[in-house]
């Protein structure tokens, strides 16, 4: 049994930050039944990260929306919101991340839910929080990243602002809602009452670089400074980078830099004793660690390093890591089969609990795709305009 079977989630979102905490929870038992348009559906399935396609829908939605329902509602509709508020009766948690105001409007805010349903956790995700001149601001990912000044800790010196290559502020603002969501249903278990949890993208981004910031809080406001040469973390001194071999390329994480001299046979670093040059000379020593490293292929320099206990690491590409028993061995794959039949490589859940791994071969769904037995089942009175968007009347 999965630890969050009963649970039922009402995944009212979009995109990509509240699908993919509705997702973990999911993952981990959860009933989650997706509220979509019935016109279009989640705008996230238009989408599109590259141009496969996969049933008419982007990857990135079937990557986001796996082992859901679908329910068709238009909330604007009075007859389909009296139909959606009859679920939020019966529901434990419910997830959106409309724009502020919004649900207000719709008498689905957290405020009018409670009266409907005492016990529900409500989780709530914006892009900048609900007060001040931002709050109108469109809550997307790279402009998170960008006011964030996350941005300026990535690429080398002399580049300009270098943003995540993912969308790392979407992923951490889910990851914060599961877990308020969690510590919610834990208190209802204790009160019997429900919950109100809000993330915003700027605030998940800004507690994910919260040591940084408490350098800088605390350093006299000192801006961070990337390396010129092979920047890794604008904080932290050489060897700590990415360099190329002969071959390929080698990472170093934090080290002695006289203990790599001596290892690796270049004398040029054995003069850094003072641990305090390691930041000051940090670019000097990493050329002169870029220069060297090139000399010989990156599977000598790790025969060499790993055995004297250095942090290193060989540097994959995808194709590298899927052949390598290390990643094999994760069982991180699973497929799962789309509506029609498709069947879709992707990632599992990354939390075992009592060592089991959990996978489910369930796709995302079609657009209204189970309409009618969510109806049938809580009785819940549709208008037309949702029974038309059922695939089985």
């Amino acid at each position: 049994m999965r630890p969050l079977e009963g649970l039922l989630v009402l995944d009212f979102s979009q995109f990509l930050a509240g699908p993919s905490a509705a997702l973990r929870l999911s993952d981990l038992g959860a009933r989650v039944i997706k509220i979509e348009r019935p016109q279009g559906g989640d705008l996230c399935r238009r989408l599109y990260i590259t141009d496969l396609e996969v049933d008419g829908d982007s990857t990135l939605f079937h990557s986001i929306n796996r082992n859901k329902q679908s329910l068709a509602a238009d909330l604007k509709d009075e007859r389909d919101r009296e139909m959606v508020k009859k679920l939020v009766e019966r529901s434990d948690v419910m997830i959106q991340n409309f724009r502020p105001g919004a649900m207000e409007r719709l008498g689905l805010d957290y405020e009018s839910v409670r009266r409907m349903n005492p016990r529900l956790v409500y989780g709530e995700v914006t892009g900048y929080g609900k007060k001040g001149p931002w709050s109108n601001k469109p809550g997307q990912d790279l402009l998170a990243q960008s006011l964030s000044g996350l941005v300026w800790l990535n690429g080398d010196a002399d580049q300009p602002p270098v943003p995540f290559g993912l969308s790392v502020v979407d992923l951490f603002a889910g990851a914060h809602l599961v877990q308020g969501i969690l510590a919610c249903l834990v208190r209802r278990g204790i009160t019997g009452q429900g919950g109100y949890v809000e993330v915003s993208l700027l605030e998940s981004i800004l507690d994910a670089q919260f040591e940084l910031l408490t350098t800088f809080f605390n350093d006299g406001g000192k801006l961070p400074k990337r390396s010129t040469v092979n920047n890794a973390n604008a904080y932290l001194g050489a060897p700590y980078g990415i360099y190329e071999t002969k071959d390929g390329y080698i990472s170093l994480a934090m080290g002695s830099v006289p203990r790599l001299g001596e290892l690796l046979g270049c004398d040029e670093l054995l003069r850094y004793q003072d641990s305090k040059t390691w930041f000051e000379e940090r670019d000097t020593i990493k050329r002169i660690l870029a220069v060297h490293l090139r000399t010989q292929n990156t599977k000598y320099w790790l025969a060499v390093l790993e055995p004297a206990d250095i942090w290193c690491s060989d540097v994959f590409n995808w194709p590298t890591l899927l052949a390598h028993e290390g990643f094999q061995i994760l069982d991180m794959q699973q497929e799962i089969r789309s509506p029609n039949g498709t069947v879709i490589k992707t990632t599992r859940c990354p939390i075992r609990i009592d060592g089991e791994v959990y996978k489910s071969s369930t796709g995302a769904p079609a657009v209204g795709q189970h309409g009618a037995e969510i109806i049938e089942e809580f009785s819940l009175q549709a208008s037309g305009a949702v029974k038309e968007k059922q695939p089985d009347e």
